[in-house]
């Protein structure tokens, strides 16, 4: 039940927060002797992480059926970085990416450029300014994630700061941007344990579901809150010592 709670935390904190989830939770595996690591686990927990996001922003999600136009915008968005996605997993390509130093200095790389587009006192908002241009273009920078280490969070963020979006809005355009590739990795992987038979619900499953649900949403609210005090510094520095760490292992 430990290790069920630490891969809980790890993927509840770092799916929202500009820092890598998949990087984490490659670390964790590599430098740990966890039993219960599986594609089942990696699934549960990601959908508890898909429920938490639904949870908190399901007024928006309702506006949706109201505002097809940002429901559109959004699905937009996401088909980059979902099709390019199957397209590394059909064939194999993802898990060459998957290794401590790319980790290493991908968290390096674009917490340094997550520190740049920060710098700059931007306006545009989600209400306004999210048209299919700047859907697009999040969603073509979105596919970097792919990469572990890049943070699906933090080049969304990044990207949105980029095109002058404020800072609370490019959070939220990241995050409503969560719900349909969460939903995507989500819907595979479930597909996948069917392919293999192993579609079995256990208490392990349930509870990784449940605790991934509960550290999601209180990552959500916390980094809304936080982001509309504070800038994203504390995010750069711990990716850069986390990068600067990585690949002093690495090549030791």
């Amino acid at each position: 039940m430990f290790e069920i709670l630490i891969l809980s935390i790890i993927q509840g904190i770092t799916e929202f927060l500009p820092v890598s989830s998949s990087s984490h939770l490659i670390i964790i595996s590599t430098y740990t002797n966890f039993e219960h690591q599986s594609l089942s686990l990696d699934v549960s927990l990601h959908i508890g992480s898909f429920l938490a996001v639904v949870t908190f922003f399901i007024k928006d999600i309702v506006q949706f059926v109201k505002n097809k136009k940002l429901f559109l915008k959004i699905i937009f968005s996401s088909l980059p970085v979902i099709l390019v996605g199957y397209f590394l997993v059909k064939n194999n390509l993802i898990d060459h990416l998957r290794n401590i130093k790319v980790i290493g200095w991908t968290t390096i790389i674009f917490g340094i450029l997550l520190y740049i587009v920060d710098k700059f006192e931007l306006n545009k908002n989600l209400d306004k300014n999210f048209t299919y241009k700047s859907a697009l273009l999040i969603g073509l920078f979105q596919i970097l994630s792919l990469i572990p280490g890049v943070s699906r969070s933090g080049i969304t963020i990044t990207a949105a700061r980029m095109l002058k979006f404020n800072r609370f809005d490019s959070a939220k355009i990241s995050f409503l941007l969560s719900i349909p590739t969460l939903a995507a990795v989500s819907f595979f992987g479930l597909n996948n344990l069917i392919a293999n038979n192993n579609i079995d619900v256990s208490f392990v499953n349930l509870a990784s579901i449940l605790l991934s649900f509960l550290f999601s949403l209180i990552t959500i609210k916390f980094f809304l809150k936080y982001i509309q005090t504070f800038s994203l510094n504390l995010f750069v520095i711990y990716r850069i010592l986390l990068g600067i760490i990585l690949l002093i292992l690495s090549y030791l």
